[in-house]
């Protein structure tokens, strides 16, 4: 047991065991909550309100931590954790053998029952995790925080593009049911793994106000505190602008009739290179330049890439796999970066005294806005349907509007960001230059000595 908010200036080793848990639990979780899962839906009948349902359901229950958070001081963190990741294996197991029923169920009641199953699974990760953050924050030093999450960044992301990559191998093109059992089979397996890494991370004593507090929560007060609102305003808007990209990317991708699902599950997987390359732009940076340049520089990316998927939407750029590629790396980097930078930051604007409700608060508020989005898009295309008109040279139907609506949001994003509070963070422009100018000079100059 380590007390909480250890001084020491560098990693405790065994939270070196938090990193493998990180990557088996993300080799399990892109099965059923990403591209796959949203393959399957779609073989079995799923529309685009039902897609962003299967998208919004995992966000949307987060909300369950505003009742659990004042359990988890009394249960402890770990145990907490462990618990409900537990109980989320088993849901996987649930989903595996759904596709075998083929013969048994028709598609709309298998469709049903894999909407229940994905209900357990992420009503057990809405209860559990909210033990996560607190319990990562006490055992990561402040000074060194932007330098973890980026390294945890980077395992998830290169899991989840080699679980992509297999995925794309083992699905090809109109793949039979059973392969997606045998996907989903090996999602359960690599969590059952990521659950002995889970159990082997240091425990932490919880603060004694949270073990032994019975006093109402003042929720009101924590959410009016100005630093924290600003940073909960900004992660709203940018959940709207974000939200619905991945699954309808992948809706639009699949309504083209130009890719196989190998070749989709092959563009998913460049979202999760181009997350991992957030460890090359921030693994130093983040935590000497501050969140706000990172956030500011995603909301830049994001505006290209969207104004991309407009153009390819619209049918003015040919939608080849090299550019598709290309807009879900640029994709992948931008929610890395948001995801980094506002981890951090609430790191350090949460009290260690109720750190679990400001962590819960924070939780539920960006992810049942990540939850809610996806719905809210999901209906509105679908109400849009196949209405399609030309006017400034694009075609104007669903895709095109959703993409460029989302860039919208985006600049929303912009605003509220520039009002966030971070004293010692550097500007956009400090960023920018170190990695487009300072970075490459300083490699060039390495090449040439070694000439």
């Amino acid at each position: 047991m380590i007390t909480a908010d250890a001084s020491p200036e560098r990693l405790d080793p065994g939270l070196r065991n938090a990193f493998w848990f990180a990557t088996f639990n993300a080799f399990s979780f892109q099965m059923v909550l990403s591209s796959p899962m949203f393959l399957y839906a779609r073989g079995l009948g799923a529309g685009a309100t039902v897609l962003g349902l299967i998208a919004g359901m995992m966000p949307l229950l987060v909300i369950l931590q505003i009742f659990s958070a004042p359990y988890v001081g009394r249960v402890g963190y770990k145990r907490f954790v462990y618990g409900g990741w537990t109980i989320r294996v088993m849901f996987i197991c649930a989903m595996a053998v759904l596709p075998l029923l083929g013969g048994v169920l028709d598609k709309t009641t298998r469709l049903a029952l894999l909407l229940a199953a994905l209900f357990g699974f992420n009503f057990s990760r809405g209860v559990s995790s909210c033990g996560w953050l607190p319990w990562i924050t006490a055992l990561v030093p402040p000074s060194i925080r932007g330098r973890y999450l980026t390294v945890e960044t980077a395992f998830v992301n290169l899991a989840s593009f080699l679980v992509m990559i297999l995925a794309a191998g083992a699905l090809g093109s109109n793949p039979p049911e059973w392969r997606f059992a045998a996907l989903f089979a090996f999602s359960a397996a690599m969590g059952a793994v990521s659950l002995s890494f889970l159990k082997r991370v240091p425990d932490v004593e919880t603060p004694v106000e949270e073990r032994f507090s019975h006093q109402p929560v003042p929720w009101g007060a924590i959410a009016g505190f100005a630093p924290f609102r600003r940073l909960l305003c900004f992660a709203i808007a940018w959940a709207f602008a974000y939200g619905g990209v991945a699954v309808f990317t992948v809706a639009f991708l699949k309504q083209l009739g130009v890719f196989s699902e190998g070749q989709i599950l092959l563009v998913t997987s460049a979202t999760f290179l181009g997350g991992l390359a957030s460890l090359g732009l921030m693994r130093e940076r983040l935590d000497r330049l501050g969140s706000k340049p990172a956030l500011m520089l995603a909301q830049c990316l994001c505006l290209v890439t969207l104004a991309g998927w407009t153009a390819v939407a619209g049918r003015l750029l040919t939608p080849t796999l090299a550019l598709v590629t290309a807009l879900a790396m640029l994709s992948g980097l931008c929610g890395a970066l948001v995801q980094l930078a506002n981890t951090r930051l609430v790191m350090g604007i949460a009290p260690r005294m109720g750190r679990s409700h400001f962590f819960a608060l924070f939780s539920v508020v960006s992810n049942v806005s990540l939850g809610v989005a996806p719905m809210l898009w999901g209906f509105a295309i679908d109400v849009v349907g196949s209405l399609e008109r030309r006017a400034g040279g694009l075609e104007w139907n669903r895709f095109s509007l959703f993409f460029s609506a989302a860039a919208g949001f985006v600049l929303v994003a912009s605003v509220l960001c520039r009002r966030l509070e971070e004293p010692e963070a550097s500007s956009m422009e400090t960023l920018a230059r170190e990695v487009l100018i300072q970075s490459p000079q300083k490699l060039l100059l390495r090449l040439w000595h070694r000439g």
